[in-house]
């Protein structure tokens, strides 16, 4: 794609958009970032670019300049209907995003993860699995690391792992990955999409450019995703946790996962190996395995990898242990049925579960909790702007609801709530918007409020034991 002398309109002045603006100012596009917030609102890195020969332009994109065009660059966040991108593109200006940007520079071959949960999780452990494996791996994309600053360190015979969301997946045109992953399809940004099939086909489009040398690894239990197996260019590996399959990757008696092909099958992992909590992580893994043998990774080199693997931060994350109360931090599960795998990891636990839920609502009901909620829940702690509508749909079946002010106050009121043996559990199935710059952000404004709890219970405990000598 020659981008010389090219007259460019990057829209979102965020991570992706500062970071395509970068890489189209430094080969030799003429670029203009926008964003509608103000300039002083704008990041340190994106005003900087401004000293790299970058247009700044805060709020509406005039006329004049929107006539100029010949590419716009999206950001994920923006959407494909605004006024200004369909002016440019009935004007002939080319409309795509920062991943289809990334990938029209890259070398090597692709790996591209999506679904509705489960996402980072499972990019994060592909990439480990093929760096594990000896294999020339980098990931990048929806995880917080923008595709285009990838392009200079990727190799003709390396991988590129990228994680791309619904929002992304609306802007490729020629994104080719010869590995691509959906997890699953549940609600999600139904405030964006007006059906859940629009979703659906957004998630799709992961598989648009792909042909019969490719694969296609799809969740055989998702009565949606595995539908599409059959409509494919791509070769078709499924994976299960819920049954055998004739070929494929799946769990056997709820204990080990086994491969089978035509050719054999082969166990690949234990169960109890895997150090994520959770039947959905039980799935993460097994995608994450599909897609390392699809790369060529040692099975042997992989389980290892597995053994070894962390939670990534945000995702059921342990962060404390008060009073035989444990505290984990699930900031990630931005909806419903995120929260309702958040939920089911502790399950089969001997205590109850304090759940803290609320947020900015993303227009998709909470009566999938209800059960769990009903069977598990000690109480249950909302805050932010959903709250009324959270305790309106779930207050027949939870034992006592309780109303916090900020993250802090629904700390402490959970912490009341609990019982030695009990597990507070931050799932909040809502956006962090209303309240926080980002899910990370609420995580740690959450850890810090568990931190200082235990810091205070602690202190107390010294009190009462120097009281107690003194005596």
């Amino acid at each position: 794609m020659e981008l010389s002398g090219k007259k460019v309109l990057v829209v979102g002045a965020g991570l992706s958009g500062a970071a395509a603006a970068r890489f189209l100012a430094a080969r030799g596009a003429v670029v203009a970032l926008n964003d509608r917030k103000p300039l002083e609102e704008w990041s340190d890195e994106a005003r900087s670019l401004k000293d790299e020969g970058v247009g700044l332009l805060a709020g509406d994109a005039p006329v004049w300049l929107l006539d100029q065009i010949e590419l716009v660059v999206l950001s994920p966040g923006v959407p494909t209907k605004s006024i200004p991108v369909r002016y440019c593109e009935r004007a002939g200006a080319e409309v795509i995003g920062e991943v289809e940007l990334a990938a029209r520079h890259l070398r090597g071959r692709l790996v591209a993860i999506t679904g509705t949960n489960g996402k980072t999780t499972t990019t994060t452990l592909v990439g480990e699995l093929l760096q594990g494996a000896g294999l020339d791996a980098q990931v990048g994309g929806n995880i917080g690391t923008p595709l285009t600053s990838l392009v200079e360190s990727s190799a003709d015979d390396g991988w590129t792992v990228v994680e791309v969301s619904s929002y992304q997946l609306e802007t490729i045109r020629d994104f080719h990955p010869q590995v691509a992953i959906v997890l699953n399809l549940m609600p999600d940004h139904m405030d964006r999409y007006e059906t859940l099939t629009d979703y659906a086909a957004a998630k799709h489009n992961v598989f648009r450019n792909q042909t019969e040398g490719d694969i296609a690894i799809l969740n055989a239990d998702d009565e949606i995703i595995s539908s599409w197996a059959s409509g494919l260019n791509a070769h078709v590996t499924l994976f299960s946790v819920r049954r055998e399959l004739e070929d494929g990757l799946f769990l056997r008696a709820g204990r080990e996962i086994v491969s089978r092909t035509r050719d054999g099958e082969k166990v690949l992992l234990a169960r109890e190996e895997i150090p994520l909590r959770g039947l959905h992580n039980v799935e993460n893994v097994m995608a994450a395995l599909a897609a390392g043998l699809a790369c060529g990774a040692d099975p042997g080199s992989m389980r290892e990898t597995v053994k070894n693997f962390q939670p990534v931060e945000h995702r059921l994350e342990f962060v404390a242990e008060i009073d035989g109360v444990k505290f984990y931090n699930d900031s990630k599960a931005t909806n419903v049925d995120a929260a309702v795998k958040a939920f089911e990891a502790f399950a089969d636990e001997p205590g109850r579960v304090v759940l803290i839920l609320g947020g900015r609502g993303k227009n998709a009901p909470y009566a999938p909790l209800a059960p769990l909620v009903e069977r598990k829940a000690r109480a249950l702690v909302t805050v932010g702007e959903d709250a009324d509508r959270i305790e309106a749909e779930l207050k027949a079946v939870a034992p006592t609801i309780h109303r916090a002010t900020d993250m802090a106050d629904a700390v402490r009121r959970a912490r009341m709530s609990a019982k030695p043996g009990d597990t507070v559990l931050l799932a909040p199935a809502c956006a962090s918007f209303d309240m926080f710059e980002s899910y990370e952000h609420r995580g740690r404004v959450f850890k810090e409020a568990v931190n200082k709890l235990r810091n205070a219970d602690f202190g107390l405990r010294i009190e009462e034991t120097e009281e107690t000598n003194a005596r």
